[in-house]
């Protein structure tokens, strides 16, 4: 069954990383790679606003030729010039380069390719963001794709002239759920630490490790001369400044040992495994890791067939949002975007089971998480009690609405099912499901969830469909019930599971 015959596409999630920025310093680096950014502006002009909880700041590069207040522009500590560093146009660490901003909004061209001009899912043409959903941690270069991806899906030919500023939603650290957040978890620091310990021990005296130091041991420091996974630097921070320079082109290129084919491979092996296997191996970790992301996604999905594509008030990241044009939540969300990093992506397909045998993520990955409903599939009686709620009580308003004007919708009371496990459903519940299917794209690439290709659990034909409610069903294996609670609990306890516990299954 084509996609175009049988469902029809309901909503989306881009999640993805912009993770071309200055390098970690593990290795030494080269100015050329700081003297890639510009100021003040994105690729087509525009100017980034971002909102962290009410507040609307303008956020922009630092000048670099002045250190005073600019019309829009806040004053930062800038270097200082010196001989045998000039000053430059740079960019900070942990800052897109304009390599990273150009590759971002050319990612937000290809999206609009896909979604408004072949799909004709989103309007060609908007007024503001009210049906997009943007997030970002608090992190430059996450903000900063966003923003730059965010333009290449809109650009100025696509916004009318009175266009707000998009809202931004921007969460604490201490309350991030957009990384694995080791710096607010302590028992994922824990699990983290301890995946990498063993990784360490697994390959620290193999065969792959001695071809490493061959290769590049010379231009390690005196007071760590051998490569390890956990040597100063460590290997997957070599690997982060490898990639960086392939980024920027020969200007900025390391000795060649270090792009040695096969070493670079055993490096990116190393790699994965050391950052990643947790969430192969461990629920615990897929909880503390991704799985409240993962439950925010699926929530606003199942949320979206439950009141069937009625525009009302949503709520987002657990507060209603009303307000004026630009903000989030003043219409049905059917776009969502989350700017977050490599190790978001790879964590989240690992913890569906879908990213066995890939490499690192490259620079400016994404994941798309798309939401189709089957043609003819009926609404939700949700959403139909919803309507004739509505019509009663406009009926019931009579002449104090008339005088008065109609009373403001109240918020909803109940979160929905969202948030409940699918075994907690009712019958009648579940059905608000019936008809809705999931598709995870990486890097354009369909992914296919293993616990959905069991019969019933997809789509006829299309084992990458996944039915919305196994995927909820496998999600809900590892949605944290209280992060934070979660977070201070098993301190005491091993790191590892008793068995391998599989991902991506029930």
């Amino acid at each position: 069954m084509s996609l175009t015959e049988g469902v029809q596409h309901k909503r989306s999630h881009i999640t993805q990383t912009g993770r071309i920025a200055t390098p970690p310093g593990n290795l030494p680096t080269s100015s050329r790679l700081q003297e890639t950014a510009h100021n003040g502006t994105t690729s087509d002009g525009g100017v980034v606003s971002r909102r962290l909880a009410v507040t609307t700041i303008q956020y922009c590069r630092p000048d670099p030729t002045m250190n005073s207040m600019q019309s829009g522009r806040s004053t930062l500590p800038l270097a200082h010039p010196s001989p045998s560093s000039p000053l430059t146009a740079s960019s900070l660490p942990g800052e897109l380069t304009d390599k990273g901003r150009d590759t971002t909004l050319a990612l937000g061209t290809r999206l609009r390719n896909l979604y408004v001009d072949q799909l004709k899912f989103m309007p060609s043409l908007i007024s503001d963001s009210d049906m997009i959903y943007l997030r970002a941690t608090p992190v430059a270069r996450a903000l900063e794709s966003v923003q730059q991806s965010f333009w290449g899906m809109y650009p100025p030919t696509a916004r009318t002239a009175s266009f707000p500023p998009p809202t931004i939603i921007v969460r604490t650290a201490a309350d991030e759920t957009l990384y694995p957040n080791e710096g607010s978890c302590r028992r994922f620091a824990q699990l983290s630490s301890a995946f990498a310990q063993r990784t360490a021990e697994r390959w620290n005296e193999t065969d792959e490790m001695a071809y490493l130091n061959t290769l590049i041991s010379k231009w390690m420091p005196e007071s760590s001369k051998r490569v390890a996974v956990d040597s100063h630097p460590r290997l997957s921070g070599i690997m982060d400044t490898v990639n960086a320079t392939l980024a920027h082109g020969p200007a900025t290129r390391l000795p060649a040992e270090f792009y040695d084919p096969k070493g670079r491979a055993i490096i990116d092996q190393i790699g994965t495994e050391e950052w990643f296997s947790g969430y192969a191996e461990s629920r615990e970790y897929r909880t503390l890791g991704v799985g409240a992301l993962v439950g925010d996604v699926v929530s606003r999905m199942v949320g979206s067939a439950e009141r069937g594509g009625i525009d009302r008030l949503t709520k987002i990241d657990g507060e209603s949002k009303e307000g004026g044009r630009g903000g989030a939540g003043t219409k049905e969300i059917k776009f969502a975007m989350s700017g977050c990093h490599d190790t978001t992506l790879a964590g989240f397909l690992c913890s569906l089971g879908a990213f066995n045998g890939e490499h690192w993520p490259p620079y400016t990955s994404h994941i798309a998480i798309e939401l189709f409903r089957q043609k003819n599939t009926p609404p939700s009686l949700t959403a139909t009690d919803s309507r004739l709620g509505a019509a009663a009580k406009n009926q019931s308003q009579g002449w104090w609405a008339a005088l008065f004007g109609a009373a403001k919708p109240a918020a909803p009371t109940s979160d929905g099912i969202g948030r409940r496990s699918v075994g907690e459903l009712s019958s009648e519940e579940r059905s608000n499901l019936d008809g809705y299917f999931v598709r995870l794209r990486y890097n354009d690439r369909v992914m296919t969830v293993p616990g959905c290709k069991q019969s019933g659990k997809h789509l006829e034909g299309d084992k990458s469909f996944c039915t919305l409610e196994a995927f909820k069903a496998i999600a809900d294996t590892f949605t944290p019930k209280n992060w934070k609670k979660q977070c201070a609990a098993n301190l005491d306890e091993s790191a590892f599971p008793a068995a391998v516990e599989p991902a991506g299954v029930l």
